[in-house]
C-alpha cells in the first residue's frame, strides 16, 4: 500500500510540474515573458476560457488547455496616444499541424479599485507548424485618466482551429 501511495504522490507531483508552463499574465505598462510549450497538436479545434494571472493554466496538458499554453504575453500598456488599451503577444505553435489562432484578452486593474474590465479579442492568428506569430491585440480605453487604473492583463480565451 505505501508503494501506490508513493507512485500516486509521484504522478501527482509530475503532473503538477509539467503542466505549469507558459506565461499567461502581465502588468500593465510592464512587461512578461515567460516560456510555453506544448506536445503533438492533432485535434481540429482546442479551446479554453477562463485565463489566469501571473502564472499557468491548471490543469495539465488536457487538449483544452494547449491554444492557451501557446500564448505568451509580452506587453500590456496603455496607449496614450490612441487612447487604447494594447497587449502584445507571441503565439507559438510547437506542434505538427498549422493552426489559425483566436486569442481574448482581459485587462484588469488591483482588487477594489476603479478598472473595468476590459477586452480585446483578435482573431485569425496564422501560426505555421513549429514556428511562432507575433499579434497586437488593443480596446479602447474605457475611462477618462491616464490609464494607470490597469495593473494586469491576462488571456482569458484562446483556441486554435
Amino acid at each position: 500500500m505505501r508503494h501506490v501511495r508513493a507512485i500516486a504522490v509521484f504522478g501527482i507531483a509530475v503532473v503538477a510540474l509539467t503542466g505549469a508552463r507558459g506565461s499567461h499574465g502581465g502588468g500593465c505598462g510592464s512587461s512578461s515573458s515567460g516560456g510555453s510549450s506544448s506536445g503533438n497538436h492533432n485535434s481540429d479545434n482546442d479551446s479554453t476560457s477562463g485565463g489566469t494571472s501571473g502564472g499557468s493554466l491548471p490543469g495539465g496538458s488536457s487538449s483544452a488547455d494547449k491554444a492557451a499554453r501557446d500564448v505568451t504575453i509580452n506587453e500590456c500598456r496603455y496607449d496614450a496616444a490612441t487612447k487604447n488599451l494594447v497587449a502584445r503577444i507571441t503565439v507559438n505553435n510547437s506542434g505538427a499541424l498549422d493552426y489559425d489562432y483566436s486569442v481574448t484578452m482581459k485587462f484588469k486593474g488591483d482588487a477594489g479599485g476603479t478598472a473595468v474590465p476590459a477586452t480585446a479579442t483578435k482573431t485569425a492568428i496564422a501560426v505555421a507548424a513549429g514556428a511562432s506569430a507575433s499579434a497586437e491585440l488593443s480596446t479602447s480605453y474605457p475611462g477618462s485618466g491616464d490609464g494607470s487604473e490597469y495593473t494586469k492583463c491576462e488571456v482569458s480565451r484562446a483556441s486554435r482551429s
